[in-house]
């Protein structure tokens, strides 16, 4: 297996709705920015790999073919994926296997939705099993709220105010970055807990909004990127886990699947502390009380024991580990480019080159995806140096430099 490097990435401009752009045109303006960012011609790219959401979302079967003149696919080997929520991020982990392999030297991936073209939750209804599930899951919210029920169940000391407190760092650090869609100056926690009921325990701002967006990356060899003159986000380790759906003991509120992806990828990278391994992260956070789970499966506290870390603003833009300086998913959410915005987002923070959200020193970083029925997983980690060993050495200073150097609670 050779190395792969992340040399160029494109995200379009997101709104709630772009009626400027059909869904072939929506995923070319992401594939023009990223092979622009990357200073490579198309002419150069080896293979391209497409994802989007359910073509339900789309209203057509098999979109790869309707977009395959604006995403490399012509005269080209060309693939589609498609994993519901992790879409995005399973559609780079096969770009990243199809170089590592030696079969290609670059390889542009790309993913996204126009999610204001379809009825949304009416698709995500049919995901679940319409005898055991499609009852009590209608919808993306109502499942969540089963799952953050679960999880309140087993931690009683996790509350809505932990939610509150989630949705408004999330929404105060989209305030920086230029491609999120939500964003809300005046948001607060009272702001939050004034909201109306969505789906009990979780209140309106407590999930995400639905976009129009997508995302690409070119993805190098390390031949090719021996000759690129520029930042460069190393692949170090990737996988993808999934659970089971509807077997009868399975607990909504222990994300087991997610757990072993970060188990596999921290063995493969040699972290055994990535509270204090990791710079930045960026998680695939849909609702906000997701954050608290994720944690969990990630390692990052004792199971449970995530709501301390938002109490102590550990997870914040100043604290040791910043999450989600983008905004995450509570702040842009196109399902088809969700997953891979979040890869995107820790490249360009270990690059150097994530502008006014740039976590200071950031050169180690983890990206996370969820999608179906809450049983898909995907697990990333990326590095601003091709050996991840290099950067250990310096590693401990790396919460202190952060502290002295940030601008304080955004």
């Amino acid at each position: 297996m050779q190395k792969v490097a992340i040399a160029g990435i494109g995200q379009t401009k997101t709104k709630l709705k772009r009626r400027d752009v059909n869904f072939p045109e929506l995923i070319g303006e992401a594939c023009d920015l990223a092979l622009e960012d990357a200073g490579i011609s198309e002419s150069r790219i080896d293979c391209a790999v497409m994802g989007s959401g359910p073509e339900f979302f789309e209203g057509v079967g098999e979109p790869e073919h309707w977009s395959a003149d604006y995403s490399g696919g012509v005269l080209n080997s060309h693939f589609r994926v498609q994993t519901g929520g992790t879409v995005g991020a399973a559609t780079t982990i096969a770009g990243y296997y199809m170089v590592a392999s030696g079969l290609f030297d670059v390889v542009m991936v790309v993913s996204g939705d126009k999610l204001s073209e379809s009825s949304v939750q009416q698709g995500l209804s049919l995901v679940y099993s319409p005898t055991m599930g499609r009852d009590f899951a209608g919808g993306a919210p109502s499942a969540v709220a089963n799952q953050t029920r679960i999880y309140m169940s087993h931690y009683p000391e996790v509350n809505e105010n932990h939610f509150a407190r989630i949705g408004t760092m999330m929404r105060k650090n989209a305030l920086k970055n230029p491609n999120a869609q939500l964003k809300l100056p005046q948001i607060s926690e009272e702001l939050m807990l004034s909201m109306n009921w969505l789906s009990t325990p979780l209140r309106l701002l407590d999930s995400c909004p639905t976009s129009d967006a997508a995302c690409s990356m070119i993805l190098v060899s390390e031949k090719v990127a021996e000759t690129l003159n520029r930042p460069l986000a190393w692949i170090q380790a990737a996988a993808t886990v999934s659970d089971g759906v509807n077997y009868p003991d399975r607990d909504w509120g222990d994300p087991v699947a997610l757990r072993e992806a970060a188990r596999r990828c921290y063995d493969a990278v040699g972290i055994t502390d990535p509270l204090e391994q990791l710079d930045v992260m960026e998680l695939y956070d849909a609702f906000s009380s997701q954050h608290l789970l994720w944690y969990d499966a990630l390692a990052l506290c004792e199971p449970g024991q995530s709501y301390k870390l938002i109490e102590e603003g550990i997870t914040a833009m100043d604290g040791k580990l910043p999450v989600n300086p983008s905004g995450g998913v509570l702040s842009n959410n196109s399902i088809g480019a969700s997953a891979i915005i979040r890869q995107a987002e820790v490249a360009l923070q270990v690059m150097g080159r994530a502008g006014d959200r740039q976590v200071p020193g950031a050169r180690i970083g983890l990206a996370q995806g969820w999608g179906g029925a809450i049983q898909f997983h995907t697990v990333m980690i990326l590095s601003s140096d091709k050996d991840i060993d290099n950067l250990r050495p310096a590693r401990s200073a790396g919460p202190n430099v952060r502290d002295s150097q940030s601008g304080g609670d955004m």
